[in-house]
């Protein structure tokens, strides 16, 4: 009780004035330190102070406030229950920690009292754990070991001592990222490695198998136990396969619709039976999830329960089997009674066709037939155009067809002219205007051609045939012809008037020479464009055989040239571009 060390006599004070009196006396004493004890917690006396003037509280228990009697202090108090401030001084901080390792600086000659083996100062001969030398360093002096930083004696509170990451460097962290980096980036060379492996083990097989040395595919079968599904893991011990509740790519059935009032969800069983799309008119068979009674009527589902009717229907007739207990034997049963059904529905059918005839109208091919590939015969040019043959029809889209507007026989917009577009059946350029046929055709050709254009346009002028390679380049080389013979003139100008007449006879013969000239050394550049090209290729597949890591140097960079092809080369790149789009490129 609180203050009561104060009132009542201490024990040293009973054994120096021991008490006179009866017990009645000291009952009274007793009662009275109760009274006042019952009084301070009430507020109506007041509370007792310490050496410093500070008041105690009386709700403290006895147990704490009472002073211990080989503490020495006789009056009230609470400072046995503080920690003594001189104590606290003496900690380390929470940081501080014993250091580790050797000291940098390193001695050159051996000292008094160091270890005779290896020179270091933290240590004796004996307590020494390098590798004893043949003549110790206190003989010979040298390679003297750095001396071990000394353990200091750490004072740590009861913080520092449970505090479980107290001297730990944050570095250490940063060494094992980096670590774990460098794992992570061999897996992707090694990946990538692999990768480039099975690619190139891919195309020798398929070159294999056009060859005609092809064997006999391996059963994928035996190996579909070496993968895991996704969302199951393996456990070793129990040699059992464990699937997972739900993985990433899982959609929780509550979210495939949120109306409240779409399929019923169980979340103790979380199911739901039927399908949450009803609503929506989605079809079933382009659905993720139909409901769980959708995956019930699929497989051998439908085998199990008309086995199972099968069963419940010979029961009722008198035969006694069960789907669970005899199924052996209800298999035989409904294997008779199934071909019995069919030989039965054969016999009616072939009776009835007996007598009435109509044979002819059940051997039609099948519907996959019908709708499958066909004999007739299609031919295509080499550009991709029909020849002979009906082309495949269009499917039509969901809009209407064939649906014109104001007597027009075409569409808007399938003429064109001078940036405009327009009728094709009337060339009128006004839209939902009305057709007037050919006759409005041949009054706009003739009457007014430019009322039709544009302000500030032109007529359009007649497109110039498309020219090939071969026309360009002899164009090209006559101006260049021309434009030397241009500057040889310009330098005679002495002579100007006999120099005209020259050129003007001689021009005609020169430039149809030179031309067959240049374009011989043309041909022969574009054959060594073709080989070279050739050689590159060759090269660049004998490379990639080879492990990147065998390559010589710089060897891809010689393959591919930097520079800007020339137009021999660019003719030659043309010339054996393999075109995927052309039809008979497979039949060249």
């Amino acid at each position: 009780m609180a203050g009561m060390s104060s009132i009542l006599p201490s024990r040293a004070a009973k054994s120096q004035n021991p008490p006179i009196g009866s017990n009645e006396s000291r009952r009274e004493d007793w009662r009275k330190a109760k009274e006042l004890e019952e009084a301070r917690k009430a507020g109506t006396a007041p509370a007792l102070t310490d050496e410093e003037g500070k008041d105690i509280n009386p709700h403290i228990p006895q147990y704490i406030a009472t002073v211990p009697w080989y503490v020495g202090i006789d009056h009230p108090t609470l400072r046995h229950q503080r920690q003594p401030e001189e104590s606290i001084e003496h900690f380390n901080k929470l940081g501080d920690w014993y250091k580790k390792g050797v000291s940098e600086v390193i001695s050159t000659k051996f000292r008094k009292g160091a270890c005779a083996n290896c020179g270091s100062m933290t240590h004796k001969k004996k307590d020494c754990v390098e590798r004893p030398r043949k003549v110790g360093a206190r003989f010979t002096g040298d390679q003297i070991a750095p001396d071990e930083h000394l353990q200091p004696n750490l004072h740590l509170d009861y913080d520092g001592k449970r505090d479980r990451w107290n001297g730990y460097d944050p570095q250490e962290h940063e060494r094992v990222i980096q670590e774990f980096a460098k794992v992570e980036e061999a897996k992707k060379h090694l990946k990538v490695k692999k990768l480039y492996d099975d690619m190139l083990s891919g195309e020798a097989k398929e070159q294999q198998h056009q060859d005609g040395g092809s064997e006999d595919e391996e059963d994928e079968d035996k190996y579909a136990d070496n993968f895991d599904m996704p969302g199951t893991n393996f456990d070793s011990k129990r040699r059992i396969t464990v699937r997972n509740l739900r993985i990433r790519e899982d959609t929780a059935k509550y979210l495939r619709n949120l109306d409240p009032n779409s399929a019923y969800y169980d979340p103790k069983t979380r199911s739901m039976r039927k399908n949450p799309y009803v609503d929506l008119g989605k079809p079933e068979e382009h659905l993720e999830f139909a409901g769980e009674n959708f995956v019930r009527s699929s497989g051998d589902t439908l085998r199990m329960a008309s086995a199972q009717m099968f069963a419940w229907d010979a029961e009722r007739k008198g035969t006694d089997v069960h789907l669970q207990a005899d199924p052996t034997k209800l298999e035989l049963l409904q294997t008779q009674f199934t071909t019995k059904k069919e030989d039965f529905k054969e016999k009616q059918k072939s009776s009835i066709l007996d007598k009435y005839g109509g044979a002819e109208h059940l051997d039609a091919p099948p519907r996959e037939l019908l709708l499958a590939q066909t004999e007739d015969y299609v031919e295509y040019s080499k550009h991709g155009t029909l020849i002979k043959g009906l082309e495949k029809a269009k499917a039509k889209s969901r809009y209407e067809e064939d649906v014109y507007i104001n007597n027009h026989t075409s569409i808007w917009g399938s003429f064109w002219k001078n940036g405009s577009w327009g009728y094709c059946c009337c060339h009128s350029m006004v839209k939902m205007s009305y057709c007037v046929g050919e006759a409005g055709r041949s009054a706009r050709e003739s009457s007014a051609p430019l009322a039709l254009m544009a302000p500030g346009q032109e007529e359009e002028e007649e497109e110039e045939p498309v020219k090939s390679l071969m026309e360009q380049h002899k164009e090209k080389l006559q101006s260049e012809s021309l434009k030397k013979k241009e500057k040889k003139n310009k330098k005679k100008k002495k002579n100007k008037k006999k120099s005209k007449k020259v050129e003007s006879s001689s021009s005609s013969s020169s430039s149809s020479s030179e031309s067959e000239d240049e374009e011989k050394i043309r041909q022969e550049k574009i054959q060594k464009a073709i080989k070279e090209q050739a050689q590159q290729e060759r090269e660049a597949e004998r490379l990639l055989k080879i492990d990147e890591r065998k390559r010589p140097y710089n060897s891809v960079a010689s393959i591919s040239s930097f520079k800007e092809p020339t137009e021999e080369e660019m003719e030659a790149f043309r010339m054996k571009r393999k075109r995927s789009d052309d039809p008979m490129a497979q039949f060249l």
